[in-house]
């Protein structure tokens, strides 16, 4: 049966494909601006929270695991370049049932994973500026806008554009934590472990936010120029840039202590603006909104070919796979992301749910969605040097993590039910 479903995933995986136009500068900025977003202004404060001082030892185990998680999606990728991206890559490994699962996991994660995003961007920005959260919510919708507007347009806009962002990003954090160290001391490090190690294990699980990302670049493989070039060096170079960069910034968060209570949300600005004063508020609040934009258009991207390549395949409903005639980008798969974006917009606004459990939701769902892309690896890629190898220490690691989500572990479950519905609603009605 697997091996039926492979061949039907091949033939309909290669009945068109989108323009090829992303080359290794460009893919480098998109996996870092995948990578590097809303996670290092929000996850360093609420870790510190939760764990003190302590909280750095997850932030350590979560950069070792960054490099074989980076390198099993850039593997797979140089290898099985396809829109399809970690959904793909699961179908070809143990057919298009688990495959198209995984598919939806990922597709149903990024309508509240983007607004996510761009809440937190726009939250720097209130903050930085002392607005409301009304203005909170405009900001984040012309944000999520952009990011659509720009994916109409293509990659190669959306790549070029991700390079200058991301280069100002860099820039500004690099000031930042080394502006922060002579601001550090010794006793916002003690006591080390206030919370006990149960408390190591529950911000590992929030770190998990801050690492996702390599798997939305893989949707972008098949606009690869070259695939193997751009997937595995972009993606080594962008996981070593961000594993630092990550690790540095929760060292000047907890050295600072500029964390707990409130504050917690908005560490980095906290700790710009007790470098620079009140200035240095204002550049974090723009940092903030261009660090999420960035990580917006990369998913609103990733999510939108992965809605085209579910409709391709007959996995999802045909007017998903629309594409635009003249610029040759899913128009269906960015009206959906729009009107999802929409929907969780109203329900912030109105209060029926918090930011908190917008992060919270599709936590499971990407861990779910690197576990099945691991997975896949492990059996995909045995034959070349080192690829089972990270695929396996990236499944355990990752599969560690997993217990700590909690209650999200429902978001999932509800996901396969409503499949496993569908899937037997269509069958009967072939049958009938």
């Amino acid at each position: 049966m697997a091996s039926l479903e492979k061949t039907s995933f091949e033939k309909t995986s290669t009945a068109s494909h989108l323009t090829s136009s992303i080359r290794l500068p460009q893919a480098i900025a998109l996996y870092i601006g995948s990578v590097l977003g809303s996670g290092i202004l929000i996850v360093p404060g609420l870790a510190a929270h939760i764990a003190g001082p302590a909280s750095l030892l997850s932030w350590g185990l979560m950069t070792l695991l960054v490099l074989p998680m980076a390198l099993v999606m850039g593997l797979l990728s140089a290898r099985y370049p396809d829109a399809g991206g970690v959904s793909s890559f699961v179908s070809r490994a143990y057919g298009t049932k688990a495959g198209t699962l995984v598919g939806w996991f990922f597709l149903m994660s990024v309508p509240k994973g983007a607004p996510v995003a761009a809440l937190t961007g726009a939250g720097y920005m209130t903050a930085a500026f002392g607005l409301g959260d009304g203005t909170r919510i405009v900001i984040a919708a012309l944000m999520l806008a952009v990011s659509l507007f720009i994916n109409v347009f293509g990659m190669k806009l959306a790549g070029s554009v991700q390079i200058i962002v991301v280069s100002a990003i860099v820039l500004v954090l690099i000031l930042a934590i080394s502006g922060s160290f002579p601001h550090m001391e010794a006793r916002h490090f003690t006591p080390f472990m206030p919370e006990g190690w149960i408390s190591v294990g529950q911000s590992a699980a929030i770190l998990f936010w801050c690492f996702i990302g390599w798997e939305a670049v893989s949707h972008l493989s098949e606009e690869f120029v070259d695939p193997k070039r751009a997937a595995v060096q972009g993606v080594t170079v962008a996981a070593i840039i961000v594993g630092v960069l990550y690790f540095l910034t929760a060292l000047a968060t907890v050295g600072t202590h500029s964390y707990g209570g409130s504050g917690s949300d908005v560490s980095l600005l906290l700790v710009i603006e007790k470098l620079l004063g009140p200035a240095g508020a204002v550049i974090a609040g723009l940092t903030g909104m261009f660090i999420c934009t960035a990580t917006v258009i990369s998913y609103t991207g990733a999510s939108s070919r992965l809605a085209y390549a579910l409709a391709r395949e007959g996995k999802a409903p045909a007017w998903m796979g629309k594409m635009s005639s003249r610029f040759q980008t899913p128009v269906g798969g960015l009206g959906f992301l729009a009107g999802c974006f929409v929907l969780v917009l109203v329900l912030y606004g109105t209060g029926a749910v918090s930011l908190t459990t917008l992060i919270t939701l599709p936590n499971a769902t990407f861990i779910l969605t690197y576990l099945g892309g691991c997975a896949a690896g492990i059996r995909l890629l045995k034959g070349q040097r080192w690829g089972r190898t990270v695929s396996w220490l990236s499944f355990i690691l990752t599969a560690a993590v997993f217990p700590f989500v909690g209650w999200a572990i429902l978001y999932p479950l509800v996901i396969c039910g409503i499949y496993f519905l569908v899937s037997i609603g269509r069958k009967n009605k072939a049958q009938a």
